[in-house]
């Protein structure tokens, strides 16, 4: 008879397994523990891992719904603690591929996903935990992988842009109990745009069209791209992040520049990033956001 709990080795001894999505920021965890003599076993979400960095540590493929699969091999492995890191859009409930044990867990996952993506992500966590795994943020096995207050790169915010930084961490406080997105773009004061469904990289391209369709009247080289955390967020999962696509489109936004949340914020490639910030001529900077509360 197969139990449902987890092996019952301490966190230090048992390999940490990471639900993979797209991007750099699994591997950055990876290596960082592997740093501390921990290892990394992944569950690497098909259609979003990367098959060619993925195959360098030992892996398993999963589908979206494979959670009786996912738990039996994680089991097998003798993982107790699960990370979710990597890029990946909220799928439709019918592109679900549930095997037999997520099919009985379908009614409650249907009502998970009537809501916003913290809801919905804090219903896997406690699905998971149920299940006798423990579900941890990756910034609290890896904390280098948080942005550090302070510049990536040589260019520093202006006044101006200190203004918008801070009108931008204001509006996202406000927007926190509506569960939706953790961006926001702000120019000489004015809100241009906001994080929803589309994520960062799409809202940074909708800035482009509103340029290019004369909506936007602040000149190039105005306006800040503003992230930080919801309040009350469950911080184990989905936490902001960015790397050098984000550097990228702010630069094609005509934007000024990057201000993040210090100390929670994810930060992918950030010797990449600086490389992009000085190449593009923007600042990014982790700043103490003065709204959030304990």
């Amino acid at each position: 008879m197969t139990s449902d709990a987890a092996p019952a080795a301490s966190a230090e001894d048992s390999p940490l397994a990471i639900i993979c999505g797209a991007g750099s920021l699994p591997f950055a965890v990876a290596e960082a523990i592997g740093k501390r003599g921990r290892r990394a076993v992944f569950f690497a979400i098909r259609g979003w891992a990367d098959p060619q960095r993925v195959v360098d540590y030992p892996h398993h493929w999963v589908a979206l719904g494979q959670f009786d699969r996912f738990s039996r091999i994680a089991r097998r492995e003798g993982c107790r603690d699960v990370v979710l890191i990597g890029s990946l859009v909220r799928p439709a409930i019918w592109r679900l591929r549930p095997d037999l044990k997520t099919l009985r867990l379908l009614p409650r996952i249907l009502r998970l996903f009537r809501g916003g993506d913290d809801h919905l992500l804090s219903g896997v966590a406690a699905i998971l935990e149920e299940h006798g795994f423990r579900l941890i943020g990756a910034h609290e096995v890896a904390p280098e992988i948080l942005m550090p207050e302070g510049a990536l790169g040589r260019a520093r915010p202006s006044d101006r842009d200190q203004a918008d930084v801070a009108k931008g961490f204001a509006l996202l406080a406000a927007t926190s109990p509506f569960d939706i997105g953790q961006g926001v773009v702000v120019a000489d004061g004015h809100v241009l745009t906001v994080e929803a469904a589309e994520g960062t990289d799409l809202m940074l391209s909708r800035v482009v069209e509103l340029r290019r369709n004369g909506r936007i009247a602040v000149a190039s080289g105005r306006g800040v791209l503003v992230k930080a955390a919801k309040r009350g967020q469950d911080r184990r999962v989905d936490l902001p992040s960015i790397g050098p696509r984000t550097v990228e489109g702010a630069a094609r936004a005509g934007l000024a520049g990057i201000a993040v949340a210090a100390g929670s914020t994810v930060v992918a490639e950030p010797e990449l990033i600086a490389t992009a910030a000085d190449r593009e001529r923007l600042f990014v900077v982790g700043v103490r956001d003065e709204t959030a509360r304990p």
